[in-house]
């Protein structure tokens, strides 16, 4: 989807919910965008939304994510429109999805395991 709103959360909160399995909970870390704590959100009833407190990226392993993307296939490139941002966007997306060691190693937390 080209936006993020409570539509699109929505129906995004619906995909995972159908993936939890049944007498499952899921809970779902998010930082505080706009459209993940909206009163038009629905969220279904297998999923609990846990808020990061505001301003913390460093408690956000998905930032590590987005910064890793940008770092070895979004960043210093110039877009000729829109569609050729979204066809980088997917592009990227899908070669991280084929590295799942890789998101791995990227959403670990050091001092996370330090106890």
């Amino acid at each position: 989807m080209p936006r993020c709103n409570s539509e699109a959360m929505s129906m995004h909160l619906e995909e995972i919910a159908f993936h939890v399995a049944p007498g499952a909970h899921a809970v779902l870390l998010l930082d505080q965008a706009g459209w993940h704590g909206s009163a038009e959100l629905v969220v279904p009833d297998n999923i609990i939304l846990l808020l990061l407190p505001p301003r913390c990226p460093e408690l956000n392993p998905v930032e590590n994510v987005w910064q890793f993307m940008r770092d070895n296939w979004l960043s210093n490139r110039i877009f000729s429109s829109y569609d050729d941002i979204i066809d980088h966007c997917c592009f990227a997306w899908n070669k991280l999805v084929d590295l799942p060691w890789r998101i791995m190693s990227i959403g670990l937390r050091q001092w996370a395991h330090g106890f």
